[in-house]
């Protein structure tokens, strides 16, 4: 049986199986049939990115719905989170999300939420694939699902960001520049921000189905560095092409990532007993310095593999309400069942008005140490186990790093990458260790 779910949902080229017509229209058949085992009157609601081949995907995925006889709400363009957030407030059995997240137009993919918000577990995806090894049968004309599109989706999920902030508060004395990525957000990101008093610039916010996540966003916030230096504002806010990553810049045009976005709310949080169970979890990305950050603090930092939804693993079974990693998944989850780029850009937002401190001075109270990340594209499946040359160099960088450093070498679960990062205080023989590595690591032979 094929393993079409990888770490975050399917996703691959567009044109290219799974990510076809006619492969959509079974999934959301198999789909439609596993809601439909649990569900006496299955519904679902589909919600998609800006990407030129999303009107494609949505269709085939909603005629394959509809062929299990379940009901299909159609949002339109929206945000990741949002569909976790709706999939709950109108009580359907699933949300669907076409999206491949941080990467370009030439990508597509889909997500699965359950009716609590959650992606789905690995029992509920094994049995979908399961059921798209079977001929496809439509059911009865009688049976056939309905479709609908849903109008108010957008202001319902408006408000329920705008809600996670602080009611006391507002935002009047920021100037904010946001880069929607050209992406989910661009229709949303505005009035969440302005609603609460900011003076706001918006930056690539024009999506044409093919400019998501080009040179912008989340993923790459060059732009934006540029832009709150030129417009001389107090900070800037990044989100990739489905609203659910969150990078920020302050006014120096210094960029904060995701780790050091959820210390900085963790502190907060810490201080005003906010800060359920005392615990953070993280990845094993985390920076050593933030690491050691916690430890000052008092706080307890979990790591978990790579990927937000082994982040979210370890914070149900550690009952946390925090959790992150530095590509920007932040997980509220007092406030959202989902990493949220808005709702965790309120929360920081949050944290700076209440200190009265800038961006700049609460980043200033995290020390990270030196991080080298190099992603090499392969285009053959590597064995890293198998590489002894690798493993062996990898074994002299970590003895010369010593304990105040690092080496993680891994294959990336969204895309054709391995990912060679090498931690430590000395930034010379970090940058050096790295290069070495990615040197052995593409050699031909092994």
């Amino acid at each position: 049986m094929a393993d079409y779910f990888g770490t975050d949902g399917i996703r691959g080229k567009v044109g290219i199986v799974p990510i076809t017509a006619d492969f959509f229209l079974k999934l959301g058949w198999a789909a439609g049939l596993v809601l439909a085992q649990s569900n006496k009157n299955a519904s679902v609601i589909i919600g998609k990115d800006t990407r030129v081949s999303g009107y494609l995907l949505e269709s085939a995925l909603e005629a394959g719905f509809l062929s299990a006889g379940v009901d299909v709400g159609l949002l339109g363009p929206m945000p990741t989170p949002a569909i976790a957030y709706l999939t709950q407030t109108y009580g359907v059995s699933a949300g669907v999300v076409i999206s491949a997240s941080h990467n370009h137009f030439q990508d597509n993919g889909v997500k699965f939420f359950s009716n609590k918000g959650m992606k789905l577990s690995n029992q509920e995806q094994k049995s979908i694939e399961k059921r798209l090894q079977e001929p496809m049968i439509s059911v009865s004309s009688e049976k056939i699902g309905k479709a609908t599109r849903y109008g108010q989706s957008l202001s319902c999920y408006i408000d329920f960001c705008k809600n996670t902030f602080d009611k006391v508060l507002d935002l009047s004395d920021l100037n904010i520049v946001i880069d929607c990525a050209n992406g989910a957000t661009y229709h949303i990101a505005k009035t969440v921000f302005a609603d609460l008093g900011a003076r706001v610039t918006l930056i690539h916010n024009q999506p044409n189905g093919f400019n998501i996540n080009l040179d912008c966003g989340a993923t790459d916030t060059h732009s934006l560095q540029q832009a709150v230096l030129r417009h001389k504002a107090d900070l800037g806010i990044a989100f990739d092409g489905d609203g659910d990553r969150l990078m920020m810049v302050d006014a120096k045009g210094e960029l904060i990532d995701g780790d050091e976005l959820v210390f900085i709310i963790a502190k907060a949080w810490k201080v005003q007993n906010r800060l359920k169970n005392n615990v953070v979890v993280g990845t094993q990305m985390t920076n050593f310095g933030i690491r050691h950050g916690y430890k000052a603090l008092n706080i307890d930092f979990i790591q978990a593999n790579v990927g937000d939804r082994f982040v979210m693993a370890q914070m149900q079974k550690h009952n946390a309400i925090l959790g992150g990693e530095g590509s920007g998944h932040i997980v509220c989850l007092n406030h959202s069942t989902s990493g949220d780029g808005i709702i965790s850009a309120l929360q920081v937002l949050e944290v700076l008005v209440k200190s009265g401190k800038t961006l700049h001075e609460l980043k200033s109270q995290v020390q990270k140490y030196p991080q080298v990340l190099i992603n090499v594209k392969t285009e053959k499946n590597i064995d890293l186990l198998q590489h002894k040359a690798l493993q062996k160099a990898q074994l002299e960088v970590e003895k010369s790093l010593g304990k105040t450093g690092r080496v993680l070498i891994r294959t990336s679960g969204t895309e054709p990458l391995i990912r060679v990062m090498v931690e430590g205080r000395d930034l010379d023989l970090v940058r050096s260790s790295a290069k070495l590595l990615v040197a052995i690591l593409t050699q031909t032979s092994y």
